[in-house]
């Protein structure tokens, strides 16, 4: 799943690229192999990225699932504890 980026995000981001190299590699890099390094990193790399945001999505579902019956539960057989007869739903006990 390679992520579809904008012309203004993939320039703004070969800046950087180009920025990193010159500061941190010592070396320069033109914008034709920023971009080459660009598709390559989007490539070959973002995929680990998404894998991990969609465990870290399913885990956080899931979590919310197992709450779902404390946050939403209805205590049967009430009508005779409220005057009125209505139904409420509350947390569980």
């Amino acid at each position: 799943m390679n992520p579809t980026l904008t012309k203004a995000q993939k320039t703004e981001i070969i800046g950087s690229l180009q920025r990193y190299a010159s500061k941190e590699l010592d070396c320069e890099l033109g914008d034709i192999q920023a971009g080459h390094l660009l598709e390559y990193i989007l490539k070959e790399i973002s995929p680990f990225a998404y894998n991990q945001g969609v465990e870290d999505a399913k885990g956080y579902v899931a979590a919310k699932v197992e709450e779902l019956t404390g946050t939403c539960f209805e205590e049967g057989l009430t009508y005779w504890k409220s005057a009125s007869g209505a139904r409420q739903v509350r947390r569980k006990p």
